[in-house]
């Protein structure tokens, strides 16, 4: 083999390895995890999964609507801290303004890969549910750990 013939197929060798690479790249850029793919609470077709997640005070948790139904996120206003800010999704003020709205269709709902989060400030347990799917045993609980500071507490839905 002359030396033209060694560098062409040396170049040959290097483009098809290059080529190779960059398939290889491409096939593993979608493998990466995202914002958007992490979430602590998932929730199936009737189930939070899992039905229980331990936090500490200040920490955020995130559900994620990971089926194709509708859901909800909404606290069992007997079954949270007293000191404890209520929470649902659609930024209901109580338990029964939760339930009226999804019975009503004015909103609430959480629609197939979008997200609620809620900020946790007060120690203890919170026990909540999906009001659709509530009689189907679609109820969870978020245990706080920790010492509270301020009292407070957020939530918000994205997609």
């Amino acid at each position: 083999m002359d030396e033209g013939n060694r560098i062409a197929d040396a170049l040959s060798r290097r483009r098809v390895l290059a080529g190779l690479g960059s398939v290889a790249a491409v096939s593993l850029a979608g493998c990466s995890s995202t914002a958007e793919d992490e979430y602590d609470v998932g929730m199936t077709a009737v189930a939070f999964d899992p039905p229980s997640v331990t936090v500490s005070v200040g920490e955020e948790v995130v559900w994620r609507n990971t089926s194709s139904r509708g859901h909800t996120v909404t606290a069992y206003a007997d079954d949270i801290p007293e000191e404890a800010e209520f929470f649902a999704s659609g930024g209901f003020e109580s338990e029964a303004a939760a339930r009226k709205a999804y019975n009503q269709n004015v909103g609430g709902l959480i629609d197939s890969g979008q997200n609620y989060s809620h900020t946790f400030e007060v120690p203890g347990e919170y026990r909540y549910f999906c009001v659709p799917h509530e009689s189907q045993g679609m109820v969870g609980t978020v245990v706080v750990e920790g010492e509270s500071e301020a009292g407070s507490s957020s939530d918000t839905a994205t997609e």
